[in-house]
């Protein structure tokens, strides 16, 4: 099975990147599927999501600005066929060393391509909001993208540079087999305002967008906490079940 890369991106913060990537990446490794999870995000909400409270010793800042190669800053989870490629806040400063290298804005796709030997069936890729260096070093090492979008009367603001950018990368970074995935909606809550932006999102994308909707749910943020996905924390929680359906989702677009 060739390995499926699969970035998680959306420029608009709040709309539920870091807990699809984590629940994603979960939720691949507990039904069978090696999976890497790359957190490129400075705030590294996903590295605290899945590690907890124990620090990474390399980071993919050193991956990036000092030249470390995967397996020195790949580290191993508590949770079987799942590994991560941690983040931390001094990856702010890799965009100004990025745009300063030769090949910067592929730095990741060159890293990843010696990973041929190691037995991924999944890379999931968390982003950070905005569309910069970062961002694009991670569609740009990517096939396939998701776009959460929070159920909110702004959710389809951006969208269109979004796709734009997805255009350029394939165009100017050389990866013509780069798509949209689906499109996610996320914090659903079955208002007026969110059926509007669920109707909106079908008419758009069409078959594009996901069957699943991840619904309002606390326990997905109180999982962050737990250092795991949310099906160990309250598997029988809507959030958990809807996830759940999503991984199977993904599985099926494969």
């Amino acid at each position: 099975m060739a390995t499926r890369i699969i970035c998680i991106a959306n420029q608009k913060g709040g709309v539920g990147k870091t807990t699809t990537a984590v629940n994603l990446a979960v939720g691949l490794a507990k039904n069978g599927h090696p999976t890497l999870l790359v957190d490129s995000d400075p705030q590294a909400n996903t590295t605290s999501a899945v590690l907890g409270r124990q620090p990474p010793e390399l980071t993919i800042y050193d991956l990036f600005v000092r030249d470390h190669e995967l397996q020195e800053v790949i580290m191993s989870t508590s949770q079987e066929n799942l590994d991560i490629l941690p983040s931390e806040i001094d990856l702010a400063g890799a965009e100004a060393e990025l745009i300063g290298q030769v090949g910067g804005q592929v730095l990741l796709r060159s890293k990843l391509k010696r990973l041929s030997s190691e037995p991924y069936q999944f890379i999931v890729l968390d982003t950070p909001p905005s569309l910069g260096l970062l961002t694009l070093n991670a569609l740009a090492a990517s096939q396939e993208v998701i776009i959460p979008i929070s159920a909110s009367f702004f959710a389809l603001k951006g969208l269109l540079q979004l796709e734009r950018t997805i255009q350029l990368v394939r165009d100017r970074l050389d990866n013509q087999g780069l798509h949209i995935l689906g499109i996610l909606c996320t914090f659903y809550d079955y208002t007026n305002v969110a059926n509007d932006v669920r109707d909106a999102i079908l008419d758009r994308y069409k078959d594009r967008a996901f069957k699943t909707i991840i619904p309002k749910n606390v326990k997905l943020e109180e999982a962050h906490s737990r250092a795991g996905g949310v099906y160990d924390y309250a598997s029988d929680c809507k959030g958990a079940l809807a996830y759940a359906e999503f991984v199977e989702e993904v599985l099926d677009r494969g």
